[in-house]
């Protein structure tokens, strides 16, 4: 007879389940996750099936369904949308944007449930953002309704993903305990590691399920894949000839600047592109943050290509068996916005031994 969770989540803004996936591996029991948009919605239910999945504006949850929480410890999470505090959207980073106040609705639900903890995930700048005013105000939020506080910047590549991806994590306890910061697992995987038994592919193939290419190579390849013989998401964004060409020039770890001059003419200013445009990942290193990774044309390792759903997939730690749904452009946003599990199961692992 399975064991009951002595947990039970609910998470607010869920995407994909990115959090979810890394609680539920941690011990919790995911009762209920809230995301309004539908297609990152179909994916969390198809993917936990157990929980209930409410598809709205969190402005309009009001109450939550019934869930079963006795002799549990009750823990709410969520990660409300992060454009609005991230560095490469200096238009946004300030107090008139609304999306940087959907915390006062997260902090909302946070008294509806009054859960023993909360977690509250977003992208690093949100710390500096208006010098600490946000951060600020969410920490005087908790402790006005006798919550601990304490809140970290974990990059996920110290804990076992194949991407330098920074995440502020705050963690909130009605104990009173303020919690340490959780410990790096000391596991650094390389790109090469995470996807080299994936399916070969070309730009735009459409191929929603193949067998893998080779046997598993490491740990990490066999963990995200466990007994399958293949997987679904092989799905690769459609290029012009144009741009294919300029994936020639790129080599391994470099970017825009090694692409001839003479290609860029659609570029008003080519100096002013971002390091991560038209980065070719290095097979050897770790990646940098798999974010919206069709738009910055980020470039497979050994092949003239974008990324597959799968391989960056991989990258953000999601196991094989993980289905995303809607159309290609949504699975990429789906997969790029996402929490990287395995980062998330050790934020949870932490708060299970000391809650």
């Amino acid at each position: 007879m399975e064991k009951k969770s002595e947990y039970v989540g609910i998470d607010l803004f869920a995407g994909a389940g990115g959090l979810s996936l890394g609680a539920e591996w941690a011990g919790v029991d995911v009762a209920l996750a809230i995301e309004k948009d539908k297609a990152a919605a179909e994916t969390y239910k198809h993917n936990h099936p157990d929980a209930k999945v409410i598809i709205d504006d969190i402005c309009n949850v009001h109450a939550f369904p019934t869930i079963d929480c006795q002799n549990k410890k009750r823990i709410l999470f969520g990660g409300p949308p992060c454009q609005g505090f991230s560095y490469s959207n200096q238009r946004t980073r300030n107090e008139q944007n609304p999306n940087n106040w959907l915390l006062m609705e997260f902090m909302r639900l946070v008294s509806l449930w009054e859960p023993d903890c909360v977690v509250f995930e977003n992208v690093y700048g949100f710390v500096e953002t208006r010098k600490g005013l946000f951060l600020n105000t969410l920490v005087d939020m908790f402790e006005k309704i006798k919550y601990k506080c304490a809140w970290f910047i974990l990059n996920a590549m110290e804990y076992g993903v194949p991407q330098r991806r920074s995440r502020f994590f705050l963690i909130a306890t009605k104990s009173g305990k303020r919690l340490s910061c959780p410990d790096p697992s000391g596991d650094t995987v390389t790109v090469g590691q995470a996807i080299d038994d994936l399916p070969s592919l070309k730009a735009g193939a459409s191929e929603n399920y193949l067998e893998y290419k080779t046997g598993p190579a490491n740990n990490f390849a066999k963990s995200l894949r466990g007994d399958l013989p293949g997987c679904t998401g092989h799905l690769v964004s459609r290029n012009a000839d144009y741009v294919l060409n300029r994936y020639e020039h790129v080599p391994k770890g470099g970017n825009w600047r090694n692409i001839p001059e003479s290609l860029m003419g659609n570029y008003k200013d080519r100096l002013r592109c971002h390091t991560g445009i038209y980065h070719r990942l290095d097979p050897d290193q770790t990646a940098l943050t798999i974010g919206n990774y069709r738009k910055a044309m980020l470039i497979h390792p050994w092949e003239h290509r974008g990324l597959s759903v799968r391989e960056a997939a991989r990258i953000q730690s999601f196991p094989d068996y993980y289905q995303f749904r809607g159309s290609i452009g949504f699975q990429q946003q789906q997969v790029g916005n996402a929490v990287p599990p395995l980062l998330a199961k050790h934020v949870f692992n932490k708060i299970i031994e000391n809650i």
